[in-house]
């Protein structure tokens, strides 16, 4: 079933056109990517999708009573409620239907108040509620709010706090939690995964995969592009191409339709100037006059392939040093990063950084990552430790607040105050090679679009000639082509780089190593992502067979003592029978009581009191049974330690 048609939807800026002749759909259960340059048009077409925006041109389908939900990029909640009233707020159809039913019950357990026909007339009241209940997820609705705020790193300590008093980013999860319970027919999501660690964004992938309704969503990150769609609409030069399969299906098959065509074009350009030299040669010759004419007009019925266009246009970003550094680049020592001592985020930390490495920081949200760059910089003091940077090593550092930048200077004025011996005809042209042409170059600061942002710092970073750059979430606002231009700059640089990113696969193509931050202090892997993924897979296993090899060691030293003596030995394995013995009585009362608890919370026996009744009963004897058994195996326990001693 189709859920949304665009149908050439046209958006005009003035005189300058947008994108036009846009034609899209979007099926039911769809995983849908719309991809382009920054400035393509994405988030404004989103917009038009969502019925935000009207576009100049064309008109937007969908189909009876579609449900949409839309998420703008870094758009966080504002509200007064706690985190857990904002989650509720969803479910206020649901809420208001179970306190329907309450009125209900109430009333229902009372028949002898109300005629036959009212009371039977309440029963089918109630059951149409408790059908509408059952469908809408009532008896979980708290556990799904519990499962997403957990995906989102919301612990329910956290449930209680107000809105108002989270961070920015925090706000952006919520947000992103919120439309996901909502669980409309269409999730419309721009940029979804900014200001999500790795964890998260591995929670999230997954559960995109099994979202039941469709999915249309922007993102720059290639490995979630990969892992959550199967489909690709390319904004390209104003129009929009669609392409089937994931995110490297689509570059394969993007590259090799344009090869095709190119060679399509080429080939017809090559008979059009067969024909064209054939009727210029002969058409002024009476003999052969007609066979001319009849090739021009062959020529005037050939349908014309246009040329292949491909957006090739590139920031062209080189990093390079006017001064060599030593091997020591830089070495931190148990170090402590936070903002108090009695608020520490990591700590110890220890790591090297040597002369021409990439080093990776990874780790989750609020573990101090920014942090510690901001301690090795001396913006934030260390709390303890220390930090050595080493001979004739100068700092570069990009900021991801962009903070640095001066909002009320110009583009050109960015660069030149800092640069004021270099020509104003070298910052243009630098300008030019980071993609600021024209009028652009005139802009304020204040002005520019997050990706515009990003490349005025780039090109700051470009002039500086550091050796050792720091970069913090450096792919922030950079479109895919330009996040694969900064990959190469870095991986054709001739000084040292450590950086902060959750672009996983930014991070694959270019760490030499990584280094993880957790509370506990710092981890180093020597290698890539895909390297450090194997290796926490590997540390995960190896936990595990320590912990069965601690068990087995503990049977065999168990085994031991029971050798002291074969009284001691017959004493032990009695008390031992006995222990096992109410353990498993235990068991099979707590499975009981499971089995019991769940058939009480089917709402098919909601209504049944007579069973339910019984099934309270039930519980209540198996409780007292469990107290009891409990008592008999604290008391077994205490003699088997005292006779194994």
């Amino acid at each position: 079933m189709i859920l949304l048609q665009a149908q050439q939807i046209e958006r005009r800026f003035g005189a300058e056109v947008l994108f036009t002749n846009v034609q899209l759909e979007i099926q039911e259960h769809a995983r849908v990517a719309l991809v382009g340059r920054n400035g393509a048009g994405k988030s404004t077409l989103l917009k038009i999708l969502a019925n935000l925006e009207a576009p100049d041109e064309g008109n937007v389908t969908t189909k009876k009573d579609l449900t949409v939900s839309y998420l703008a990029q870094n758009s966080g909640l504002n509200s007064t409620n706690t985190i857990w009233e904002e989650m509720l707020s969803v479910f206020d159809n649901v809420r208001s239907i179970e306190k329907q039913m309450h009125v209900l019950e109430t009333q229902i357990a009372d028949p002898s108040s109300f005629k036959k026909i009212e009371y039977d007339q309440l029963l089918t009241r109630y059951d149409q509620l408790q059908h509408d209940f059952s469908m809408l997820n009532g008896y979980g609705y708290e556990a799904s709010i519990r499962s997403i705020l957990h995906g989102f790193n919301f612990t329910p300590e956290r449930f209680d706090s107000s809105i108002s008093s989270l961070s920015g980013g925090q706000r952006t999860r919520l947000a992103l939690a919120k439309a996901l319970l909502e669980k409309p027919d269409l999730l419309i999501l721009d940029e979804p995964t900014n200001h999500l660690d790795m964890t998260t964004l591995s929670w999230l992938e997954n559960y995109l995969q099994s979202y039941t309704g469709a999915l249309l969503l922007v993102s720059h990150d290639r490995y979630f592009l990969d892992r959550v769609v199967n489909e690709v609409y390319d904004m390209n030069f104003g129009h929009l191409d669609h392409y089937h399969g994931n995110y490297s299906k689509f570059l394969e098959i993007k590259a090799e339709r344009l090869k095709t065509e190119m060679r399509a074009f080429n080939k017809q350009q090559k008979e059009i100037e067969k024909l064209e030299d054939f009727v210029n040669r002969n058409i002024v010759r009476a003999s052969t006059t007609k066979r001319a004419q009849s090739r021009r007009k062959q020529l005037e019925r050939m349908e014309k392939i246009n040329k292949p266009i491909s957006d090739t246009t590139k920031a062209q970003i080189q990093f390079s040093t006017d001064l060599e550094s030593g091997n020591e680049v830089l070495r931190v020592r148990d170090a402590s990063v936070g903002y108090t001592a009695n608020n520490i985020l990591s700590t110890p930390i220890n790591f090297d950084v040597d002369k021409n490495h990439a080093i990776a920081i990874v780790g989750p949200n609020g573990v101090g990552k920014s942090t510690l760059l901001k301690s090795i910089l001396n913006i934030i003091p260390f709390i303890s430790g220390s930090v050595k940077i080493g001979a004739n090593v100068t700092i570069g550092y990009y900021d991801q607040e962009q903070q640095t930048l001066h909002e009320h200077k110009t583009v050109l004025a960015e660069l030149w105050d800092e640069h004021p011996t270099t020509s104003e005809k070298d910052i243009r042209s630098m300008l030019g090679s980071f993609l600021f042409s024209g009028n652009d170059i005139d802009k304020k600061i204040s002005n520019l679009s997050g990706g515009e942002r990003a490349r005025v710092m780039l090109t700051k970073l470009s002039m500086d000639h550091d050796n050792f750059l720091i970069l913090d979430e450096p792919t922030n606002h950079l479109d895919i082509d330009s996040r694969e231009v900064l990959e190469n700059a870095i991986n054709e640089f001739n000084g040292t780089v450590l950086f902060v990113s959750h672009d996983r696969y930014f991070i694959n193509q270019v760490a030499t190593e990584i280094i993880e931050i957790t509370p506990n202090g710092s981890t180093l892997y020597i290698g890539d992502y895909d390297y450090y993924t194997e290796k926490k897979a590997q540390e995960i296993s190896i936990t595990n067979n320590k912990v069965a090899t601690l068990i087995e060691d503990d049977n065999n030293t168990t085994q031991d003592v029971y050798q002291q003596s074969k009284e001691q030995q017959r004493e032990i394995r009695k008390i031992k029978r006995q222990v096992d013995e109410i353990e498993l009585q235990m068991h099979k009362l707590e499975n009981q009581q499971t089995e019991i608890e769940a058939l009480m919370n089917n709402p098919e026996y909601s209504n049944d009191i007579a069973k339910l009744t019984d099934w309270q009963k039930e519980i209540d004897s198996i409780s007292l049974q469990l107290e009891t058994l409990i008592e008999d195996w604290e008391l077994k326990s205490m003699t088997l330690e005292e006779v194994s001693q």
